[in-house]
């Protein structure tokens, strides 16, 4: 037996997210078919809706209300003197989770790659540099990945920032190598960053 159309299509998309196989795609379409119309509308309208509401903060670049600061750059309580540059939003959330960092932070968009076509074109070097060059900021921590493309991606920014009158740090203790700042735990996050070191 075939599904119809309709669900096939929803399947493909659905295996499109991290970690999603054929089967478990199957199972969620199943489960929203068994939904009443409301409810399978209203989901509809919620993915519909998301390019109109969901954008990219115009400061540092994690999702936030279309065309609106995100709550971190919204924050006055926040610390304009650091900032953590991170890949990406699981990366920027991952050091959420560690509640000892109070800075602001630089959402890169990735990461340079060019065995994967990414070349930093689309990346926001510009915004970084604009960002590491205000006044107030003293520090910029680099807490990118420690896989090559990390490693290459912070060579490159370590050039880029250069001649900036600001220390460059990376988070220190407990990342283990090759793996991504995403998967580690809170108590992780807060160890390597409170142990950070300068970056030569």
């Amino acid at each position: 037996m075939r599904y119809p159309e309709a669900a096939e299509e929803l399947i493909e998309y659905f295996r499109q997210l991290p970690g999603v196989g054929r089967r478990a795609a199957e199972r969620m379409v199943l489960d929203l078919l068994s939904w009443d119309e409301e409810k399978q509308r209203s989901f509809g309208l919620a993915v519909a809706h998301l390019p109109e509401q969901i954008g990219r903060c115009p400061e540092c670049g994690a999702f936030a209300v279309k065309g609106e600061l995100c709550t971190v750059c919204a924050d006055p309580r926040r610390d304009d003197s650091i900032l953590c540059v991170v890949e990406d939003m699981p990366q920027l959330l991952a050091v959420e989770k560690g509640l000892s960092y109070r800075g602001k932070y630089l959402v890169l968009g990735g990461r340079l790659s060019p065995l994967d076509g990414e070349d930093g074109s689309s990346l926001r070097f510009d915004l970084l540099r604009r960002r590491a060059a205000a006044p107030e900021v003293r520090e910029v921590i680099l807490a990118l990945g420690s896989d090559v493309e990390g490693r290459a991606t912070a060579a490159y920014l370590v050039e880029l920032l250069r001649d900036l009158p600001i220390k460059l740090t990376r988070p220190a203790l407990g990342l283990p190598a090759g793996t991504s700042l995403s998967f580690a735990d809170g108590a992780t996050i807060t160890a390597a960053f409170s142990a950070r070191c300068e970056v030569e």
